[in-house]
């Protein structure tokens, strides 16, 4: 007689063992293009030959305005964040890496415009803090049984939310608003981790290795990369120390 409890406990084994590896996959594709994308803001911060390539920069360090070039790097992101995403059905998972890989440079050129015009000790601190809050949240929404999809909605709006708000706020440069975008920020992103991550979990069960799995360990680390980058961004408001 087959002993149908055995057969379970070897089936769920090798469900846990595949999700690990799933889950490994996602975490070492984001740590590879946060490691470019750090490695890009530091050449353009701090050596001048390459600062010079894509800003405007005074004597004592600070960022006066863009080169054409930087111009075009500061926003290729945006037209290339779209063509990844709609275009990864049919993009080869070379194909997909790559694209991976370029926007996470062209991301370190953004990060080192923003990151100049704080004191490195701050922009070190505040990179700590983000990793260690990205840890912990990931590691909730990846073991908490709560359905977290009922605040997707609640998420997406913020977002929309904070995109306005940041628009607005050029043209009345209220530091009012700037609080309350930051601190919605965070709380935002905060929410994103711990969702997209569960969201990758559920995911895996649904697609599985493969071809298919690996382009979508790929998606994921890639809305995992966007989370991290964007709550390093609005930490380092409230943390950063800003150059005199």
């Amino acid at each position: 007689m087959m002993d149908y409890t055995k057969s379970y406990t070897g089936a769920q084994k090798s469900v846990d063992l595949g999700l690990r590896s799933y889950m490994l996959k996602v975490y070492n594709y984001m740590a590879i293009a946060l490691t470019i994308t750090g490695l890009m803001a530091y050449l353009v911060a701090n050596v001048s030959p390459v600062t010079q390539m894509f800003f405007l920069v005074t004597p004592s360090g600070m960022i006066r305005g863009m080169t054409a070039l930087g111009t075009v790097a500061i926003f290729a992101p945006m037209f290339l964040a779209f063509y990844f995403s709609f275009g990864l059905a049919s993009h080869s998972i070379d194909k997909s890496r790559t694209l991976f890989w370029i926007y996470a440079g062209l991301m370190g050129i953004s990060i080192a415009a923003i990151s100049m015009q704080y004191t490195g000790e701050s922009v070190a601190r505040t990179f700590f803090v983000t990793a260690a809050t990205f840890g912990a949240t990931s590691i909730y929404g990846y073991t908490t049984k709560r359905d977290l999809t009922t605040f997707s909605s609640f998420l997406t709006m913020g977002v929309f939310g904070l995109i306005i708000a940041s628009l607005v706020n050029i043209f009345f440069q209220s530091p009012a608003i700037y609080l309350a975008t930051s601190l919605l920020g965070v709380a935002i992103f905060i929410g994103l981790i711990a969702y997209d991550t569960q969201k990758i979990k559920s995911l895996y069960y649904s697609v599985g290795g493969g071809l298919l799995g690996e382009k979508m360990a790929i998606s994921a680390a890639f809305s995992l990369y966007l989370d991290v980058i964007n709550l390093f961004i609005y930490l380092l408001r409230f943390m950063g120390n800003r150059k005199d």
